[in-house]
């Protein structure tokens, strides 16, 4: 799922919340950097937190793109939810009377405003006073109506202005909880996600032009290299592409920058500019979140969400080790984790056919082993023989004109006893000699064919027991309903022969 839990560097209080990609909630306190010092190409690689990139304390943190991408920015749950989830920064240092994205995280800084909200939606909801009578029960009705659907206007108050129905509203209906992975990649392997709107077709085709465009959007330096890590399909033909960037010293050394820092630089007005160009909607950085951090998350439930629906979710995470509670307001929601749902189950069926396919020839060439194995072994043998041959023949030789050495003579005796045997006439040589005869009898006479015998399992005999009963259940079933017919046909025969007989009787 698009999440991004950074805010854009070079801006800080209300100015993210404009910025953001798909901002959807506030941040943990807002940053306090500067566009101009979140780029720096100077200082050399091994200096602390100041490098190439210079130190930002600006920090996201992306849960990835797989289940959509943002296309615009909002300040509440809902817009943010729509199109990509987004969280904001989770920074050490606050303002406290700056303004964060959509103050899920952060305390209100507007309290009175929200309870006069709050006051106002209930006043739509349970007493408008409009009209006067007994129209604005109906009014009430009607306004409960649109704060269940998520849309339209509340009024209840000729000098206050009506209410703005939103799906983040607490009344509205159509809320749902779902899970969503989190990432397990380090800040320091400089993971940048970024979404183009182009097909992977597309991407693939031009993966080297991107990759020099982008060197050129991180001012063409030599010592930087730009890198791609994966490419993946999102739906409606977006692709997500993963890149990190290796920054090389002077001394040889080289390191990653970090996904934060470079995400800071793509944030920038002129940068986003020139990344939009290239046809990107949407940069994150995919890092994991600290324990404190998903503590945080998880104790305060999102805007419009009640808190006894999202501990609830928090009971049923099957894994609250890998995932995350993520609210799901509205239909569009629905149907683009829906999208991505199809999009992964067609990667993951793609991928069991690659499977398949590789098992298939795994199993040809396994069966190819064994033929050579048993050819290999027949032709060892052959060779034994024939070593054997020519060592017999070698042994011949060697021992002409000596006399017979005692273990000789006893090999002598052994295979003497042994030709005995053979040629016994109740031992294996009669045998062998009868088995001769009868062959040649029957290839004399012909063969008699022997009756061939089947087997079957007997799990397969009980189902096809179990089928031929189903069978024959239908054909009774089938009998009963022909005798049933036959007999309506009989009562409508002997019908239609008394209503004849009686206009017969009639007539005359």
């Amino acid at each position: 799922m698009a999440f991004n839990f950074g805010a854009p560097a070079g801006t800080s209080g209300t100015a993210a919340a404009t910025a953001a990609p798909a901002g959807g909630f506030g941040g943990f306190g807002t940053t306090t950097t500067t566009a101009g010092s979140a780029f720096s190409f100077s200082a050399p690689a091994n200096t602390g937190t100041t490098g190439l990139f210079g130190g930002t304390q600006n920090k996201g943190f992306g849960f990835g793109t797989g289940f959509g991408t943002a296309t615009g920015s909002s300040t509440g749950l809902g817009t943010g939810l729509g199109t990509g989830l987004g969280f904001g920064g989770f920074n050490t240092q606050q303002q406290p009377q700056q303004t964060t994205l959509g103050g899920l995280f952060s305390q209100p800084t507007q309290a009175p405003t929200q309870s006069n909200q709050l006051i106002n939606t209930a006043s739509a909801l349970s007493a408008p006073t409009l009209l006067g009578d007994e129209r604005d029960a109906i009014l009430a009705k009607w306004n409960q109506l649109q704060a269940f659907w998520g849309t339209g206007k509340g009024y209840f108050n000729n000098n206050i202005p009506p209410v703005e129905f939103t799906q983040e509203n607490p009344f509205c209906r159509f809320k749902a909880v779902g899970y969503s992975c989190m990432p397990n990649n380090k800040d320091e392997d400089g993971l940048v996600v970024l979404v183009f709107n182009k097909k992977e077709t597309d991407i693939r085709s031009q993966q080297q032009q991107l990759v020099e465009s982008l060197h050129k959007v991180l001012g063409g330096n030599q010592t930087l290299t730009v890198n791609v890590e994966g490419i993946k399909t999102l739906p409606d033909d977006q692709t997500e592409v993963v890149i990190y960037v290796v920054e090389r010293s002077p001394n040889g050394t080289s390191r990653r920058v970090p996904a934060t820092t470079l995400y800071a630089h793509f944030e920038q007005t002129n940068i986003k500019t020139q990344l939009q160009q290239l046809g990107v909607t949407l940069s994150m950085t995919r890092t994991e979140l600290s324990p404190a951090q998903i503590k945080q998350l998880l104790q305060n439930p999102p805007a419009g969400v009640d808190p006894i629906i999202w501990e609830q979710a928090k009971v049923d995470n099957p894994d609250s080790e890998k995932l995350i509670p993520v609210p799901m307001v509205g239909f569009k929601e629905l149907l683009r984790r829906l999208k991505v749902q199809d999009q992964m189950t067609k990667q993951h069926q793609t991928r069991l056919d690659i499977i398949s396919e590789d098992i298939s020839e795994l199993q040809k060439n396994q069966t190819t082993t064994m033929a050579k194995i048993a050819q290999y072994k027949r032709k060892l043998m052959d060779l034994s023989h024939r070593t054997l041959q020519v060592l017999i023949k070698q042994e011949i030789q060697r021992k002409s004109g000596y006399a017979i050495q005692a273990d000789e003579e006893q090999l002598r005796v052994q295979l003497d006893t042994i030709q005995c045997e053979l040629n016994a006439p109740t031992q294996f040589k009669g045998r062998l000699n009868e088995l001769m005869s009868q062959i040649r009898m029957q290839n004399h006479f012909g063969a008699v064919k022997s009756e061939e015998r089947y087997y079957i399992d007997a799990d397969l005999l009980r189902e096809i027991k179990q089928h031929l009963k189903q069978q024959q259940e239908g054909l009774s079933h089938l009998i009963s309903i022909i005798k049933d017919d036959l007999e309506d046909i009989k009562l409508v025969e002997h019908g239609l022969n008394e209503t004849i007989h009686v206009r017969g009787g009639g007539f005359s």
